[in-house]
Formats: C-alpha cells, structure tokens, sequence
C-alpha cells in the first residue's frame, strides 16, 4: 500500500550509499585547535537554541543557520567567529571542509533533508525530537547510519541519559515488578502546554488566513519539504511558541512533541522493538490538517521468546489515568508512565523519566530503606545526551540515544500519529514496512517533498 509515486528515499539511498562510506572518526589531532569539534547549528530559536549552547562548550561554532534573520543576527552576536547563513545546503556546500559536526534544531518537517545531507556529506549529527516527519524518512536515515558507521548520531531525547531512564530497566531487569502486560503513558498535549496555546478541542478545520510574508523571514526556506504550497501566517513561524507542532504537516501533534520522552523507557526497558498493530479511540473526529484532543493510542507489540507480548496505551489531554496507588492524583497531570507488574509496579510524575519510583508507596519507602532489596547499577550512566554525543565523536562510540536506537523508537511514535490523523488503527508489518486495514495511512509511509528538498537533490 505503499506510495509509489516517486523514487522511494531508501531505494535512492541503496543506489547512492557505496558512494559515502568514508570513516569520519578520526584521530584527536586532525580536531581544531585543542581538540576542538567545528560544529554547526540549524535552528535555534526555542530548543535548538538550548541544544547548541549544551554542545558548544570546549568546541568551535564555526556556522550558524536560520531563516529567521532577527534570530540568526541575535545567535550571530553570541558567536561572532561563526559564518551565519539562511540555507543550510549553502552552508554545507560552502564549509565542507571546515564543518565536522551539525546540530539541527529545526521544526519537524525540515529535519530529514538537513540531517541527510549533512550525513552524506560525512557529518556527525545532533537531531531534535521527534528524529524525522515520516515512516519513509526514519528508515532512511537508519539505512545510512549503517552505511556510515562511523557518524555519531543522536536524537534530542533528553531523558534517555538520565539516571531515572537507567533505574527503571534496572528495577525490571531485576525483577522487581514481576511481569508487564499494559504500560500507560500521557500528556497534557495537546490540549495545554508549550506550541499548543489556545487549542480547540476538535483542531483546526482549515489554514491559517494568508498573511504578508516579514521581511526578515524566508517563508519558502521555512516551508522546507512541504509540497503542498501553504501561505504563510504568523501562527506557524512566527508566534513566542512555535505554534506549528499541531499542524500535521509541519509538526507531529501531542504524541510527536512528547511520545519519544514519557513511552521512551519503558519500551527499552520493555525490550519492545515494532508493534504489530495499532488501535485508536477519538475523542474528536479525526482532522487531516490539525491533531485533535483526547485521542487515545493503544500500541500492540509481539511476544518474545516464549514470553506473551506488551502494549503501551498513549493517552492526550484531557484523557489521563488515575495516579498509582498511595500518590496524590493532582501533581500526576502534566504526564507521567505507569507500568504495573505482577509485584507491584514503577511510574513517574513527568512527561521525562524524572522522579521515578516504584509503586504502591510503601513498596518504594522499602525498597530506599532496605539496602539489601535494591538491584546493582549496571548500565552505564550518560548523564547528558549532549556531553554523550559529544564524547561519541571524540572517543569513536556509540552516543545513547544514537539512530540505531532513536530510528526505532521514532518510528513507533510516528504509527501512532497515522493513527490519530485517519482516526482509524490499523496491522504493521516492519520488516515488508507495510500497513494493512487502513488504506489512508498506507499512503502517508512516505510523504514525497517538494522539488530542490528530495533526496536527489539535496
């Protein structure tokens, strides 16, 4: 059911992939001056702009990149050694050789065509959350992490490095909860919180009005990937938020912003890989330009080995579960996970692992006082997944949450953002990369971008 269209990224990428093998690990003396990474930023306005700051300690910002112009002028002040550019493909084309790492900061729907070409062209790579805007997209970029081994690559999932993330597979790993059946995950997304102010419960039923383009903004450059010839309006580029997350054509709704955070950890610790199929309830009908509120998730993932499969049920303001036993329900409403077992179970009150603890209370309050119960610490602790991401290009290892890990875990986040924009769940089949039961979010495996943004071209 695939669409078949064009030329799929994956076969392009298969037919090109020999062509840019060359190792980029290199030796510390080849790095800048005192073993200094040459990095490179696109976008920054919100979270990018965090994320550069986290990575340039103790490394060069050679380039900068936004087509904003107030705020790549702003950046441009705080690095004034750095060349600022509106285009990034420019800016790669024009600092090949003096760019070693890029960090992309971007809204969703422009992060594979940045994050592509700066891996062709031998880059390491920093990528927001979530990784990519399609299922299509997301194999890509896994196909070419292989290909190029020696990149290191990591998703801005902040919470995969903390200590809680490590905690949680450590106490089932170790036991302590027994056997999992059902793990429950939600958001206040996206009827509140951050890119989503003023959020009408059923979506927007069509664009925002035309508006004159500001002209300090490159609206074309902004628009990136996006076929369809969308108008600008303050909205989407321009608002103190960042309101573009809802519109499924630039953002990924409530379950892109904060899936890869709060369902992260329990399906590592889970060992879940791809789900087999998807279920969705609607609180609204579904919106084909806009996420709805409510809307409730239900991923189905396969047995191993003998044991019966798991599933995570993603639920989106204002539905929510109730808190686990012995915990005040009124600070569990921003997000949170549950993962009951067979021996009581773990949760946390946070859309992050933060503050995770195992549940009913009293079997916490023991666990902390009884040093006899409590399991090793095995994992290894990155603590930060910039300073992890960092270490990984300089010591040639694996960063955390590095695309062997993130494509995977990005790609059940996007199954379930098909569900909620057809309103209808359906049967996946990961390794043929097919959905069965639901011809509508077949066609949306890949979504073909506009001329001068394809693979092809970029």
């Amino acid at each position: 059911m695939k669409n078949q269209s064009e030329t799929t990224r994956r076969k392009f990428l298969k037919g090109t992939a020999a062509a840019v093998t060359i190792p980029m690990f290199m030796p510390n003396s080849v790095f800048g001056a005192n073993n200094k990474i040459n990095l490179a930023w696109v976008g920054f306005k919100n979270q990018g702009g965090g994320d550069l700051h986290s990575c340039q300690h103790g490394n060069n910002v050679v380039a900068l990149c936004d087509v904003n112009d107030h705020v790549l002028q702003g950046k441009g002040k705080q690095f004034k050694k750095a060349k600022l550019y509106k285009d990034f493909r420019k800016m790669l084309d024009e600092m090949d050789k003096e760019i070693e790492a890029v960090g992309v900061g971007t809204p969703d729907h422009v992060h594979f065509a940045i994050t592509y070409k700066a891996m062709k062209m031998n880059k390491h790579v920093f990528v927001e959350k979530p990784l990519v805007h399609s299922l299509e997209e997301c194999r890509t970029l896994q196909e070419r992490a292989k290909e190029n081994k020696d990149l290191a690559t990591q998703m801005g999932d902040q919470g995969h490095a903390f200590e809680e993330a490590m905690l949680i597979k450590e106490w089932y790993d170790g036991g302590l909860i027994g056997e999992v059946k059902e793990v429950l995950a939600w958001t206040n997304r996206p009827k509140n919180g951050w890119g989503f102010p003023g959020h009408p419960g059923g979506g927007h039923k069509e664009y925002a009005e035309a508006q004159e383009v500001p002209k300090h903004l490159d609206w074309e450059l902004w628009r990136g990937a996006v076929a369809k010839d969308i108008k600008y309006n303050h909205t989407y580029a321009l608002s103190r938020q960042g309101c573009w997350r809802p519109w499924w054509d630039f953002g990924c709704g409530g379950l892109g912003d904060i899936g890869c955070h709060t369902i992260d950890a329990p399906w590592w610790a889970l060992g879940m890989g791809a789900p087999e199929a998807v279920e969705v309830e609607m609180k609204y009908e579904a919106n084909p330009i806009y996420t709805p509120n409510g809307s409730i998730v239900t991923y189905k993932f396969p047995g191993k080995n003998g044991k019966p499969g798991h599933s995570i049920k993603w639920l989106e303001a204002p539905s929510r579960p109730t808190a686990p036993e012995g915990y005040d329900d009124k600070v569990w409403g921003v997000g949170g996970m549950i993962m009951p077992g067979t021996k009581g179970g773990i949760c946390h009150p946070d859309m992050r692992p933060n503050g995770a603890r195992l549940y009913p209370k009293g079997k916490w309050q023991e666990y902390r006082s009884d040093k006899s119960k409590q399991v090793p610490k095995t994992l290894r602790r990155p603590g930060s997944i910039h300073r992890d991401w960092i270490e990984g290009i300089r010591n040639s290892r694996k960063s955390c949450s590095d695309f062997s890990y993130a494509c995977p875990l990005t790609e059940v986040i996007l199954l379930g953002t098909l569900a909620i924009r057809t309103g209808k769940g359906f049967k996946w089949n990961s390794e043929k990369m097919e959905i069965t039961g639901n011809d509508e979010a077949a066609k949306m495996i890949d979504i073909p971008a506009r001329k001068g943004w394809r693979v092809e071209d970029l």
